[in-house]
């Protein structure tokens, strides 16, 4: 059984009662009795911290967009409240108990303890200005005198591949085709990939990722120009169009450094988890 988040769980709660905004407001105001410090309410005397209610406000803010106001907040403490009367009687009726919520409470327990161990244990290698250098350096050096802007449209059989390819001799945008058959991630986008640069002639493993077969083929287009064929990239068939092409242009070191650190800290992070996990299965008796 999957339960709604904390958003989802007051909305829901709040509709469950039939109660508006102004509703939620008028019973957060009904405490008379003064409050401990740092505490926003209390409820058959637990506590609603002020620390849990300004993250309310700010998840509000965001998720709804609207300002930060003072009925804004009177309605945010209202759902707290609410909220806590329903955990209460949840309680008292001993829901804790269930299964469901049980396998929920455990989920959340590993999760948290797995992240928080693994926080603790796995410590990359820190990145050095030298790398950093080392591999704008490397970079720069894979780049060619041009960049292309390319369009792909990348489909699962040489039928769809012929069907786009008549479509696009009918006179049909490439955007829309790619939205309607492409099966890559660039879809959404209408087929459309970053600024690409390499050298020419294109050689295996110096196309800055692309697929071989896609970088020949921008190589070969003049701009605008789709290839008449769809090209093979493993299983798939894939319509290439050259966007635009313009001189290589290659960010200074300062421009890039911090991109760069960014990039080499995830590498380092994802080598010492991979070691991390490696040795956690080393010395562990598995049966399977």
């Amino acid at each position: 059984m999957k339960f709604p988040n904390r958003t989802s769980f007051v909305a829901m709660s709040a509709l469950c009662m039939g109660l508006t905004a102004p509703a939620f407001a008028q019973l957060a105001s009904a405490t008379v009795a003064s409050l401990p410090t740092s505490t926003v309410a209390t409820v058959n005397g637990v506590a609603i911290p002020q620390t849990q209610f300004d993250e309310a406000v700010r998840i509000a803010v965001q998720t709804t967009h609207q300002p930060d106001t003072p009925q804004l907040r009177q309605a945010v403490k209202g759902q707290l409240i609410a909220r806590e009367l329903f955990r209460q009687g949840a309680e008292k009726a001993g829901y804790g108990n269930k299964p469901e919520v049980q396998q929920v409470v455990n989920a959340a327990k590993a999760n948290a303890e797995s992240e928080l161990y693994l926080k603790d244990n796995i410590r990359p290698e820190p990145v050095t200005d030298a790398q950093v250098k080392a591999r704008y350096d490397e970079i720069v050096a894979s780049l060619g005198k041009d960049e292309f802007r390319p369009r792909i449209i990348a489909v699962a059989d040489a039928m769809t591949a012929a069907t786009v390819l008549s479509e696009l001799k009918a006179g049909k945008s490439f955007d829309v085709l790619a939205r309607q058959y492409s099966t890559a991630p660039s879809k959404a986008a209408g087929g459309e990939l970053p600024w690409v640069s390499f050298k020419t002639p294109v050689m295996e493993g110096k196309t800055s990722g692309l697929p071989l077969p896609i970088a020949q083929a921008l190589s070969n287009l003049p701009v605008g120009g789709v290839t008449p064929e769809p090209v093979s990239v493993g299983n798939t068939r894939v319509i290439v169009k050259l966007d635009a092409k313009r001189p290589t242009q290659v960010p200074t070191f300062e421009q890039a450094r911090d991109a760069i650190r960014q990039q080499l800290q995830g590498l380092a992070l994802q080598k010492a988890s991979a070691q991390f996990t490696t040795d956690l299965f080393r010395n562990a008796t598995i049966q399977q």
